[in-house]
């Protein structure tokens, strides 16, 4: 899977990261790259509350714990 990481923070300081996955046969991380800031832009519109710190893409690494 590739990842759309966005990092956004509240107002009132409160600060995470959102996922968003594509799939790898239909996105690669240059395509991610590319297009990243218009779906970055889309999805600070759904939340307004949000503010856009910084976004990353790159390949998820679905390993666990157990498989290392």
């Amino acid at each position: 899977m590739i990842e759309l990481v966005i990092a956004a923070c509240l107002v009132s300081g409160d600060c995470r990261d959102f996922s968003l996955l594509y799939d790898q046969r239909e996105v690669s991380v240059m395509t991610c790259l590319m297009a990243g800031q218009p779906e970055v832009a889309r999805w600070q519109l759904g939340h307004p509350g949000w503010e856009v710190a910084g976004w990353s893409c790159g390949v998820l690494d679905n390993r666990t714990a157990a498989d290392l």
